[in-house]
């Protein structure tokens, strides 16, 4: 189910927070409007009104809307020119990664103080496995309310939980509890829940999928779980209509898997024209290689390959990536690869977009670090590690895009290198 995707607020007592949660070991746990939620935190004076995280610029795409910006239509995903079309007096934020990875590990350690078993799926949401934690803690919707009483109190932010027998049926009790609230889903009641929501609800369908389904006469899911194999087939594939069908009728195996571990992180910006100007590039580079590493670190994560995305005027992607001998977390190292890579590349056209993207992770504890020869013991990590506390106390501007990878120009000590 995408992020997009709307269902009904509660109001059946079936499935309210008091409904029986015997045989509900599962929470699903979603931050309310995170990363705009951290931002009034941050500002409360911002409180109340329409705040909109994301690229401000004419290309830019919304993050995060507060529920205050939602009411005009604003949503995450949307341009952000429709957004101020919609919402013109809402305030307009660019997004901070560094507050918003800080606030996150402080969440995940309090899901963490009742249960080991946390599957992250984002900054701002996570299944939880409680059935261990009964005894200590009491009842899955009793251990929904201390996380939800926690956060609100320790981190000033709201959350939604939904609480139900499998990781599908949580994620889908949690989007009907927004925001702010708590939905059980009793493992009795899962297909009177499930059967009368929009194919859409189900993980997998998309418009396309869920206009093809509709022309066949299939608009719920109830209908959806009763279609012969044979039909579900023909409307969304082989592949899918195994998948669909099991979720229709409530049939999630999956366990909560806290070995999830993130494969690659990454930012890209959407220039407002297209850029010609390689110092334009090189600063637009410097700066994503600083969120990069900023987010690394605030994972304790390091990488071993940096890759280059350009997107051309005409929309053409290109991308290029080079395996550094020893993995790194610092934006300086990164920035240097990108700037190899993109001086290789030497497209020659307007470029739209441009991408850092770091793969290959591991986590920097378990990862031995190896000194460049004639390098200093504490250098370039240490400094931005240091930036990294300022901007976690004071936020990023303080110290402004890659101020600490120096003004050296990488071309003047570059060595040939392939792309």
């Amino acid at each position: 189910m995408g992020r997009s995707q709307s269902l009904p607020r509660g109001g059946d007592p079936r499935f309210g927070p008091d409904a029986d949660d015997t045989g509900c070991p599962i929470l699903h746990v979603d931050m309310d409007a995170f990363f705009a939620s951290v931002e009034v935190r941050r500002r409360p004076e911002l409180r109340g009104r329409p705040v909109v995280v994301g690229g401000i610029g004419p290309r830019g795409v919304v993050s995060s809307a507060s529920y205050e910006a939602r009411r005009y239509g604003v949503r995450s995903a949307m341009p952000t020119a429709r957004a101020r079309a919609l919402c013109p007096h809402a305030v307009y934020l660019p997004p901070d990664f560094t507050q918003y990875t800080a606030a996150s590990r402080a969440v995940m350690r309090i899901f963490r103080d009742v249960t080991p078993l946390v599957e992250p799926l984002s900054l701002d949401e996570a299944f939880l496995d409680v059935a261990g934690a009964r005894r200590l803690f009491g009842s899955p919707a009793e251990i929904a309310r201390l996380i939800r009483r926690r956060v609100a109190e320790e981190q000033r932010l709201s959350c939604s939980v939904g609480v139900a027998p499998s990781k599908y049926v949580a994620k889908l009790g949690s989007t009907r509890a927004k925001p702010d609230g708590l939905l059980v889903v009793p493992a009795a009641r899962v297909l009177d829940f499930l059967h009368p929501l929009p194919v859409s609800a189900l993980w997998g369908v998309g418009e396309r999928s869920a206009e093809a389904l509709r022309r066949l006469g299939l608009t719920t899911v109830g209908d959806l779980a009763e279609a012969p194999l044979g039909l579900l087939r023909r409307a969304v594939g082989e592949a899918s209509a195994t998948g669909l069908h099991e979720l229709a009728w409530g049939r999630d195996p999956r366990r909560v898997s806290p070995e999830h571990v993130e494969k690659s992180i990454g930012a890209e910006v959407t220039f407002d024209v297209d850029v010609v100007d390689p110092t334009e590039i090189r600063r637009a580079l410097l700066a994503l290689a600083e969120k990069v590493g900023a987010r690394l670190r605030g994972a304790g994560q390091v990488g071993r390959t940096v890759s280059l995305k350009v997107r051309l005027a005409d929309f053409r992607t290109v991308n290029r990536s080079r395996t550094l001998g020893v993995p790194t977390d610092t934006a300086r190292e990164m920035f240097d690869t990108a700037w190899a890579l993109w001086t290789a590349l030497d497209p020659g056209e307007p470029i739209r977009l441009v991408g850092v993207r770091v793969e290959g992770l591991a986590a920097a504890g378990e990862t031995p670090r190896q000194l460049t020869l004639g390098a200093p013991e504490r250098g370039w990590r240490e400094a931005e590690a240091a930036a990294d506390a300022a901007a976690a106390r004071f936020g990023r501007s303080v110290i402004g895009p890659a101020s600490l990878l120096g003004k050296r120009d990488p071309r003047r000590d570059e060595k040939p290198t392939r792309p």
